[in-house]
């Protein structure tokens, strides 16, 4: 589309400003000279009585550098925190802010001596590269009125261009330099299990561009054109190469969904604007994708939020193809390499691959992330949502990831990596010790056997049931397959992953759980609206039953996945016998359709209930004795019973497992069960502790399932076990209103072997 002559007219005068901007930066003499002449040159182009531009002095703070048209005094004497007025709220936000009447917007903050006050209409914009805010750019008048669009565009041009040529170093001697020594420890959320110690990478080493402003749109538009060929191929040619373990699984469909995003014509849409404005093709990749960051992170969808790390992914990629600069692989990474950036998409992960890569620290990033999948694919420790790690990490820093815990330690004092070395020491010593009883079933000292079974969402997941001792998979996850389309997935592609799930497991039971979606898990197609609760929202089953074409396709997609082999299906988050009871009957229902279509059903079809509300422990006999199964999910049954949020730490760590009240409630459970001839397993957290697994066990629970890695201490802690005394214990406990944990921790450490109880204690 043509612009109008009143926007082409405001094109050219953003290209004149841009080339003048860029003139006056590459001028020799000091840096503060140099953003004199800026900000007196953007105040002459745009008519602005006032331009202030102000510069990170640290990760909290602003400082006014230099100024056309308030006190000179001012400059380098003014400081403002993040988050403080309304040039603190657009470094916080990264977003712009245009208002005709300042000191009634909200977050105005008068500062005495500066002499702002007279002048009404502000428009600010962020200095943003690679997710980094640089500083914030402001012009004003005394008028009282709003900026236009043309207006807008100028200045976000010239903001771009301004934090290009800061960041390239131009304004360095304005800056003093950091020397970071001191050690730091940072808790984030764990990702990956593992624990290293190594040094640090930085997964964004500074790009130098030039030269930010072209002169002709053409030939950039042909580069870009050029470069975007080149991406697509590279995506292409890494969704064809098998860089896993375990054959395909999630990661694949994790690899697709980032395809699709590298053919998005939107995308290339607004770097063809941005080029058009003025920019080199690759300040134009790094515009788009600021505005892009911006846009998401005020969103409250998570799935869109954890797309950004895909976008920040490509548009590296991108930039690399427009520099000609090679991808990054094992061969860039020194020995005892843990990669460090503030996010990292699945792609670049993958390049890296194991090599000498030990572990992976994200700034942002959550659990469900795709670096994360990909991460426990390639088995390599990762820890997400490290807040500050970009701004005090150096390259070559001593690090240590606790992929367990969720910690990293940042140049850490000897004794602390005395310590930790001591820690995988023992991992070692451990892992050879559970590798002597993996293959032994976990028969107590009694004779009790209690079958251990392992969690798992992912295809890859699958190995580890031999690897780690487990007789095969109490819970997997289904929803992993949905978080990573951007539509529902087919029915016909659910069951032939169903059905690879079922071939891996090798003829071990497998417990499909259906879709467990809502509170911290949003489906991408799936609108609901905001809930202020969403752990007690519409999720699990709620959405399964209100969305039926939904369920009967998963449901449909389990079926048939099955090929006349026993099916094990389990309903979530079931708070009324009536959400099992209408479940079960679609269940039987889509079995009844298929098999007259000649379909080949299970020859043996269980169907089961996760326990995870109190309410449900109370249901009436009929409900135990319809259900094949039931499975106590621990982690959501403790919130609930305990109203404490299980990712609060300042709550969720008040309350014990083993407190006399929660143990009641399960042996409740344990004699209803037992009283409908009823199979009980425990899932979650908790029965991956040998002391909570010991006194589940204790209590009457035969079936534990847990992660992978738990399975072999919990063996190890149930065949030096007697369950008759464990038993006396928690009955006596119970009886006095006391808490067992003592004393079962006293009894394990009595009987474990002499290494093992001495880790234990």
């Amino acid at each position: 589309m043509a612009s109008s002559p009143d926007r082409g007219e405001g094109l050219q005068r953003a290209r004149t400003l841009l080339r003048n901007v860029r003139a006056a930066l590459a001028q020799p003499g000091h840096a503060q000279q140099r953003l004199d002449q800026i900000v007196h040159l953007i105040a002459q182009n745009m008519m602005a009585e006032v331009c202030s531009l102000y510069m990170m002095r640290d990760a909290d703070t602003l400082e006014l550098c230099a100024t056309e048209g308030l006190n000179p005094a001012a400059v380098h004497a003014t400081t403002l925190q993040v988050g403080q007025g309304l040039v603190g709220r657009i470094a916080r936000d990264g977003t712009a802010i245009n208002t005709n009447d300042a000191e009634k917007t909200p977050g105005f903050v008068y500062i005495p001596g500066i002499g702002e006050e007279r002048f009404r209409s502000f428009l600010g914009t962020p200095l943003q590269r690679q997710g980094h805010t640089l500083g914030v750019l402001v012009v004003q008048n005394q008028s009282t009125r709003l900026y236009d669009e043309d207006e807008i565009d100028a200045l976000e041009l010239i903001a771009t261009v301004i934090a290009e040529m800061t960041d390239a170093g131009v304004l360095e001697d304005l800056q003093s330099p950091r020397i970071l020594t001191d050690p730091k420890m940072i808790r984030g959320t764990p990702a990956a299990e593992g624990v290293a110690i190594g040094k640090v990478v930085l997964h964004e080493p500074r790009i130098v561009i030039a030269n930010p402003v072209a002169e002709d749109a053409g030939a950039e538009r042909a580069r870009l054109s050029e470069a975007m060929e080149a991406l697509r191929d590279e995506v292409d040619r890494l969704i064809a190469h098998d860089a896993m373990d375990g054959g395909p699984g999630e990661h694949h469909d994790v690899l697709k969904a980032y395809r699709m995003f590298a053919h998005d014509r939107g995308w290339l849409r607004r770097l063809e604007a941005a080029i058009d404005s003025g920019l080199a093709a690759e300040v134009a990749v790094e515009k788009v994708q600021t505005e892009t960051r911006a846009r998401l992170q005020r969103t409250n969808d998570a799935y869109l939020r954890e797309r950004l790390y895909d976008l920040d992914d490509l548009a590296n990629r991108l930039l690399r193809q427009l520099l000609g600069m090679p991808p990054p692989g094992p061969d860039d990474l020194p020995e005892n390499a843990i990669l460090i950036a503030r996010n990292l998409g699945p792609g670049d992960l993958i390049d890296y691959g194991r090599g000498p890569l030990l572990g992976v620290a994200l700034e942002e990033g959550s659990a469900g992330s795709h670096a994360a999948i990909v991460a426990r694919a390639l088995r390599i420790p990762l820890v997400a949502g490290l807040k500050g790690l970009i701004n005090d990490a150096q390259t070559d820093d001593a690090f240590i990831i606790d992929g367990d815990i969720g910690r990293i330690v940042l140049r850490p004092e000897p004794q602390v990596i005395g310590a930790y070395r001591e820690k995988i020491s023992l991992r070692e010593q451990e892992e050879k010790r559970y590798a002597q009883i993996k293959d032994l079933p976990a028969i107590t000292q009694d004779g009790v056997t209690i079958d251990l079974h392992m969690n798992a969402g992912l295809l890859s997941d699958l190995p580890g049931i031999p690897m780690s001792g487990a007789t095969g998979v109490g819970l997997f996850r289904t929803e992993l397959q949905y978080l990573i389309s951007s539509r529902a997935p087919r029915r016909d592609a659910q069951a032939a992953f169903y059905s690879k799930v079922m071939d891996s497991a090798g003829g071990r039971p497998v417990v499909f759980r259906t879709l467990d979606m809502g509170g911290d898990k949003r489906l991408p197609f799936l609108k609901g609206e905001a809930e202020e609760n969403p752990a007690l929202g519409w999720r699990a089953i709620r959405i399964a039953l209100d969305r039926p074409l939904l369920f009967r396709t998963q449901l449909q997609a389990l079926l048939r996945a099955s090929k006349g082999r026993p099916l094990s299906v389990m309903f979530p988050m079931i708070a009324d016998p009536a959400e099992f009871y209408e479940a079960r009957a679609r269940l039987l229902a889509e079995r009844d359709r298929l098999a007259a279509r000649g379909l080949d059903m299970p020859e043996d079809l269980r169907i089961g209930a996760m326990l995870e509300t109190p309410a449900l422990a109370f249901a009436p006999q009929r409900f135990f004795e319809l259900s094949d199964f039931v499975s106590v999910g621990g982690n959501d049954l403790m919130q609930f019973f305990f109203a404490a949020d299980r990712s609060n730490e300042r709550v969720r760590a008040r309350y014990d497992a083993l407190s006399p009240s929660f143990l009641s409630m399960l042996r409740k459970i344990v004699e209803q069960c037992d009283d409908a001839g009823t199979s009980l397993s425990f899932c979650g957290e908790l029965c991956g502790r040998p002391i909570e697994a010991v006194a589940l066990a204790g209590l009457g629970f035969r079936m534990l399932s847990m992660r992978p890695a738990a399975i072999g201490p919990v063996k190890e802690a149930l065949r030096s076990s007697d369950l008759m005394r464990v038993n006396a214990i928690l009955a006596s406990a119970l009886e006095e209103g006391r808490n067992p944990r003592a004393e079962i921790t006293a009894y394990i450490v009595e009987n474990l072997p002499h290494q093992a109880a001495q880790e234990m204690a």
